[in-house]
């Protein structure tokens, strides 16, 4: 157990926070237009994907020397200074995979939908589930994070991000309720219109 950790570092990366809460607003005032078959296979590649990431994190930390030790996540420190010794083509190795993750995320969302507005709240939407289901396979796999004040390195480009855990699980939390409300709430489209239950 550690302190809690109100804001994340860099102070840019808090507001992310704002994320969820500014797409409903948008999203409130004229409907979503997805379906749950689009939403459950969106969710179904985001969990799987999640999961080799996890999987990666724990075949990380069994081969190389400097994490072998470490009874974290590869990149869990507070600061630049305190990160593992890791060799610097490992680390723009994990910036390269970063930048590829989200290329498949945003990938999805484009052969999901075919406007902006849905392209955007499906990228969130995956990304949210990748991220909740990826601490979920670390905790599975390797016993970490042992809390939701533990610290960690969200992610690396274009620097470090540094926050306790609680926070990208709150923020992926909040923006699946945010996608979910958003397609039941506002108006509904008079072309392509979607009702809230239908499959297809």
């Amino acid at each position: 157990m550690g302190n809690f950790i109100p804001f994340a570092k860099p102070w840019w990366v808090n507001l992310l926070m704002l994320v969820p809460l500014l797409s409903f607003y948008f999203w409130n005032r004229k409907r979503l237009v997805i379906t749950l078959k689009q939403l459950l296979f969106a969710a179904t590649f985001a969990a799987a994907f999640g999961f080799v990431e996890a999987a990666v994190v724990d075949y990380l930390r069994g081969n190389i020397p400097a994490l072998t030790a470490n009874t974290a996540t590869p990149f869990e420190s507070t600061s630049q200074a305190e990160m593992p010794a890791i060799a610097p083509h490992l680390l723009t190795t994990e910036r390269l995979r970063e930048a590829a993750t989200l290329i498949m995320l945003v990938t999805v969302s484009f052969l999901a939908a075919s406007r902006a507005r849905e392209r955007w709240a499906l990228f969130l939407w995956c990304f949210a589930i990748w991220d909740l289901i990826y601490y979920l396979g670390l905790r599975l796999l390797i016993h970490w994070p042992n809390s939701l004040l533990t610290m960690d390195v969200l992610f690396l480009i274009p620097v470090p991000w540094f926050a306790q855990i609680w926070f990208p699980v709150a923020i992926s939390a909040s923006t699946l309720i945010a996608v979910l409300a958003g397609r039941l709430r506002g108006p509904m489209q008079k072309e392509g219109a979607v009702r809230p239950l239908t499959w297809s």
